[in-house]
């Protein structure tokens, strides 16, 4: 080789070496600000996000929402604290007790986090963006990013069509209806996920409705003083016709996760699920070979009862991330951020959820979405879900679980 070609190269190479050790040195360590008007390095202030994991969709906007905020922010961090096992309320307690309880979080069972002091109270102008908030001894600490999930029965309305099946006007029609399907021997009435515990919830807190709160709104508070127990002939209907409902449902209904529900209906071998309205847009966004149609069951009454109406679930600010101004600040930039019309309709529009904004966005809703408002604003009740209450008729911490095992058991 041409020794001048080696030389060049030996001097190339150094070059280049040394505008690597330049490089490494200018972009990983601060700029201090010289004489010659060198800008600081920004400052970056890191924050924790913890939020519920159980549906895809929910997930994958939330996911996505961080993404949008990290990408427009130079001086902001948000790091999603992924994973963990069991309810996310084991997972909260769980970061908790290790000491590394989010900067960020999506809150459920509220009244528990406020009275161990691990919310903050949010600042007047995040208040003023929603329509309806929840207070605390006149206090708010939770953002609420959509209003009580609205379940409902999603169907194959194909089906129904060629077989000359009708949605039920009656409580009764709905289980003459399955007992049709059932004795067609092509199709599964009922599709059912309970290895996530919660999912049994969507119809516990149907029947639950139905046979207690019903006929004693406060049965809770009664439960408390004494005057009333879950061992009532009201709460023992519950779980007969919780074992009716069961008796529709795939032989495998107790192991199955709830992310595989839909797959019984994608697939042409279940009628119909029970389930949240956040799987609408799951739904509708699949290439199907059937129309897709959605009903609410009555009650037994002939009243109709839905889930629905403001939530004291949300986003939080953590009380240790409030301590810090810069955490603070930082925490609130998201959550304005988050609520943000343009932001907000995405988010909302993801999960075909109902918004929360005074400045609500518009929403293109699907065609399921718009006949549930349809049900919703004809209801005859809306509340949240049963473990959802605060005050006197609030559960005790892990009750949900412990009645969602018992039914499973029974």
């Amino acid at each position: 080789m041409n020794w001048k070609f080696q030389k060049f190269g030996g001097v190339l190479l150094a070059v280049l070496l040394a505008g690597c050790i330049l490089f490494a040195v200018v972009f990983t360590h601060p700029r201090p600000l010289s004489q010659a008007g060198m800008e600081a390095e920004v400052p970056v202030t890191e924050l924790t996000f913890v939020f519920a994991e159980g549906d895809e969709s929910g997930t994958a906007a939330m996911t996505d929402m961080v993404a949008r905020f990290n990408d427009s922010h130079d001086d902001i961090v948000i790091r999603i604290q992924f994973g963990g096992s069991g309810t996310y309320d084991e997972k909260l307690k769980t970061l908790e007790s290790v000491g590394e309880f989010s900067d960020l979080l999506e809150t459920t069972n509220v009244s528990a986090y406020v009275r161990a002091g691990l919310l903050a109270e949010l600042p007047k102008d995040i208040v003023s963006l929603f329509t309806e908030v929840t207070e605390f001894d006149g206090k708010v600490y939770t953002a609420p990013h959509t209003k009580n999930n609205t379940n409902t029965i999603i169907y194959n309305k194909t089906y129904f069509k060629e077989h000359g099946l009708q949605e039920p006007q009656t409580y009764e029609e709905f289980f003459q209806l399955c007992e049709t399907i059932e004795n067609r021997h092509d199709m599964i009435p009922l599709a059912l996920g309970a290895k996530d515990l919660w999912h049994i919830g969507f119809w516990f807190n149907k029947i639950y409705n139905d046979q207690v709160v019903s006929q004693d709104p406060d049965f809770i508070p009664h439960c408390y003083a004494g005057t009333k127990s879950f061992s009532d002939k009201a709460f023992q209907m519950v779980l007969t016709e919780l074992q009716r409902v069961i008796s529709y449902a795939q032989a495998d209904w107790a192991s199955t996760p709830d992310s595989k529900v839909t797959d019984y209906l994608v697939e042409g071998n279940a009628a119909m699920i029970y389930t949240g309205r956040h799987i609408l847009s799951k739904l509708e966004q699949q290439e199907l070979n059937f129309e897709l149609g959605c009903f609410s069951i009555p009650s037994p009454d002939g009243k109709l009862r839905m889930v629905g109406g403001p939530s004291a679930d949300g986003l939080a600010i953590s009380a240790k991330a409030a301590q810090d101004p810069d955490k603070k600040k930082a925490a609130e930039e998201f959550l304005r951020f988050f609520f943000a019309k343009e932001n907000y309709r995405y988010y909302c529009e993801a999960l075909d959820i109902l918004p929360t904004t005074v400045d609500a966005p518009d929403i293109q809703y699907s065609s399921m979405g718009r006949e549930l408002l349809k049900d919703l604003d004809r209801a005859d009740s809306t509340g949240p879900m049963w473990n959802a209450e605060i005050g006197a008729r609030e559960l005790p911490s892990d009750f949900r679980n412990a009645v969602y095992e018992t039914v499973m058991e029974v």
